[in-house]
């Protein structure tokens, strides 16, 4: 992997990767020419116990602009700039204009509960530079460079020293709220570890402190020793509908043996993953024979510098259909009290994707 670091006329960060050293743009572009001044803070929630950030701003961020502007495109035209230059750069990760966490930090509003600015990061991952595909139809060579970029990102802040957890995710489709189509997806990256991975991260502690191993460690062996719900059995990873699914379809991908991060994976093990993720993803693409659209994130060990059980980096990929025409929505149980209510079995579900065939190239 080769990377090249550039800074955009508003001051944000752009990073362009490739299997080769991108080329050096004549100029690098940006659709805004002022530095951001607005700025994104915190406010404790007193009942919950945890902070939930607060970007008045993001409310005018680009929404499903016309066809003929795509601002993850390359620039085309100097007149119309978009994000990107053009070039022979593979993936490009820029600092988001709208960012929920980071950009410039400033004193918080004063407010009957705590307030903190909001640091940490916001980072816009663009995977090709073909609007028109999809990251389930890139080849795996493009899918392995894609893990290996999320390791660099996800090493680069956290060596910041205020970040303690790394989050990379894609949103895809418009039914889960995407504002723009281009293959695409986000980092965000947090100055404290946030209630979910919190979570994990002390069953983690318990279990291996149990059995010696990890959770997921555990279940995976279960589930190819049982292998109704397997998407994809490697050497080195799998792709699998998990038997406690919360939702219909849903596929976690994995490495078979533990490992913390992606910067931890080698290179046998990051190029079963990448088969594994692009099984899964093409499955639910083939299941209906169109787009599915879903959310996919990754969860990998805190980078927060305290003692830590082992983790296993891993990804949940929840599709936004129940059915062919009906959207799994969250209702009351799953929202107010957080206890999933699923609407088909995961062995159906399962045995549904196993019938579809892909080709892996």
């Amino acid at each position: 992997m080769q990377a090249l670091d550039l800074l955009k006329p508003d001051g944000r960060r752009l990073t362009l990767y490739g299997h080769h050293a991108p080329t050096p743009p004549a100029s690098v572009p940006s659709p805004f020419a002022d530095p951001l001044a607005a700025a994104a803070h915190l406010r404790w929630h007193p009942l919950r116990g945890e902070w939930i950030s607060y970007a008045a701003f993001r409310q005018d961020r680009t929404f499903l602009p016309p066809p003929e502007y795509n601002p993850l495109a390359p620039t085309r035209d100097p007149a119309a700039p978009t994000e990107l230059p053009p070039g022979d750069w593979e993936i490009a990760v820029f600092e988001n204009r709208f960012p929920s966490l980071g950009g410039p930090l400033q004193p918080p509003p004063a407010a009957i509960v705590e307030t903190a600015p909001a640091q940490g990061a916001c980072e816009v991952v663009v995977f090709t530079q073909d609007p028109a595909t999809a990251l389930g139809a890139l080849p795996l060579a493009r899918i392995e460079l894609l893990l290996e970029v999320w390791g660099d990102r996800s090493t680069r802040l956290a060596a910041r020293g205020d970040i303690a957890w790394v989050l990379p995710f894609e949103n895809r489709g418009a039914e889960v709220g995407v504002t723009l189509h281009h293959p695409h997806g986000q980092i965000y990256a947090y100055p404290t570890l946030p209630p979910l991975p919190a979570r994990l991260d002390e069953h983690a502690s318990r279990h291996h402190a149990a059995t010696g191993r990890t959770a997921l460690q555990d279940l995976i062996a279960a589930e190819r020793g049982e292998g109704n719900r397997m998407l994809y059995a490697g050497e080195h990873a799998v792709a699998f509908v998990p038997v406690c699914a919360r939702y219909p379809y849903e596929c976690w991908v994995a490495p078979i043996a533990p490992v913390a991060d992606f910067a931890a994976l080698s290179g046998p093990v990051r190029a079963d993953l990448a088969r594994a993720l692009k099984t899964a993803l093409l499955k639910l693409d083939g299941l209906w024979q169109r787009p599915m659209p879903y959310l996919m994130a990754w969860y990998q060990a805190p980078c927060d510098g305290r003692p830590q059980a082992p983790w296993h980096l891993h990804a949940e990929i929840w599709p936004a259909y129940r059915s062919r025409e009906r959207l799994k929505y969250l209702a009351g149980t799953e929202l107010a009290a957080g206890w999933f209510a699923m609407d088909a079995l995961p062995e159906a579900t399962a045995a549904e994707l196993q019938r579809v065939e892909v080709l892996l190239t």
